[in-house]
């Protein structure tokens, strides 16, 4: 089983999503199932309303799993395990004020050393922990030799002993810590492989030191992405910006990897994709880039389709909006193209005598079927001629002074002509 696990804290970002879309595709390669874990165990920073937000994102981008899970409801087994590695004396209890630590760690500052737990209550006799009234943390003990982390981008990454340290594994309100919560909730659910972000790859080796004070021998693959960076982009903000779910998927899976073409959806990249090729380097979010991709994304729209994103039902509107895709690359640029075409129209001074001249013989004109014909009605019957006629028709037309060619944009809007012109 793969896991993707994120917490409902905030907003979910394009590196959270990346990590979703890989851990997904990897699930499908593998024929193995997909658990969506939400790690709500950091009770202040919780929002309400995100963890549905969470899922409702997860099916828009498509991406399916066989099992969802609250990290909250998995506390009774948090608790029980941290009691055993206490009683195998894999853990201890530390009665170490936090003000005592800060002390320490601001010391290990000023000496210019790295801060090291010193060990004060690993060694305490079994009657200063049972008559002890202080609040206390259980520590995990140091392990006794380095912990290699072997991962499928990366290689392997060795960390010593001192550097993983006696680190917390519960709280002083009996409440795990990240990394003992997210090993024994992998544990529980008999994941197989670890895709996240490199910002967690000083977690593993913790939650590697913890599965083995466990006794648990299951060899969990990992997987831990370079840094994204700029990576806090909403979601949420890059949707309601007007980018296609599709586009967006298909940015984030090409950052640093060789796809056989630059534009493609999920079903085809799921082919293809392997986490083994991906860049070992960070890269950084480019907006432009993404642009780029959803105008492509935006001209493989079913016309009409296409023309529903804009706020109609119409094959001719949608095929109108692809006209805009030139200077547009977001549905939010089309829907201001597209609305200014119907909206009443800002004319500058010098064309509003002829924009209404123009205006009300196109409310009374027969039907054209081609501009060449409609443009010699209006040549034959105003007067006008040279940038006096063709710049308030342009206005008129489009609602803007420069765009598409008048006689593509004519073609596509003359059945609404009535009320472009009212």
């Amino acid at each position: 089983m793969l896991r993707f696990a994120p917490s409902p804290t905030g907003d979910m970002h394009i590196g959270n999503l990346r990590v979703a879309l890989f851990n997904y595709i990897s699930a499908v390669q593998r024929d193995e199932p997909l658990l969506i874990r939400i790690e709500d165990t950091d009770k202040e920073r919780n929002i309400p309303g995100k963890e549905k937000e969470i899922f409702e994102i997860l099916a828009l981008f498509g991406i399916e799993y066989q099992e969802e899970q609250l990290q909250s409801n998995n506390l009774r087994f948090h608790r029980a395990m941290a009691l055993q590695l206490l009683q195998d004396k894999q853990a201890f209890n530390c009665f170490c004020t936090p003000e005592t630590l800060e002390t320490k760690r601001e010391a290990s500052k000023e000496g210019k050393i790295a801060y090291r737990y010193d060990g004060t209550c690993e060694n305490l006799h079994a009657e200063d922990v049972i008559d002890n009234p202080l609040p206390f943390t259980i520590r995990l003990k140091k392990p006794n030799h380095p912990i290699t982390v072997t991962d499928i981008i990366k290689g392997d990454s060795t960390f010593a002993a001192d550097d993983i340290d006696s680190f917390i594994l519960m709280s002083a309100d009996k409440y795990p810590t990240y990394d003992f919560a997210c090993a024994v909730d992998d544990m529980l659910s008999d994941i197989s492989l670890i895709i996240r972000s490199e910002d967690y790859l000083s977690n593993t080796p913790k939650q590697i030191a913890i599965h083995e004070a466990l006794g648990y021998t299951k060899k969990v693959e990992y997987a831990h992405l370079p840094i994204l960076l700029e990576g806090s982009v909403s979601i949420k903000w890059l949707l309601e910006e007007g980018y296609l779910p599709e586009a967006i998927t298909n940015y984030l899976i090409l950052i640093g990897n060789q796809p056989p073409c630059e534009i493609f959806n999920l079903k085809e990249a799921i082919k293809w994709f392997d986490l083994k090729t991906l860049s070992k380097a960070p890269a950084r979010f480019d907006i432009d880039k993404l642009k780029f991709i959803n105008r492509e994304h935006l001209r493989g729209l079913d016309p009409k389709e296409l023309s529903r994103y804009v706020g109609f039902a119409d094959e001719e509107i949608g095929n109108l909006a692809k006209l805009f895709l030139e200077e547009a690359s977001t549905l939010k640029e089309l829907r201001l193209k597209i609305g200014a075409i119907f909206a009443p129209k800002i004319v500058p001074d010098e064309y509003k005598e002829g924009f209404e001249i123009l205006r009300n013989l196109t409310q009374k004109a027969p039907h054209f079927d081609d501009y060449e014909s409609y443009k010699s009605y209006l040549i034959e019957h105003s007067g006008l001629k040279g940038k006096n006629l063709f710049n308030p028709l342009r206005i008129l037309l489009s609602g803007a002074e420069h765009g598409p060619e008048m006689s593509d944009l004519y073609t596509l809007i003359k059945n609404y002509l009535k009320e472009v012109a009212k």
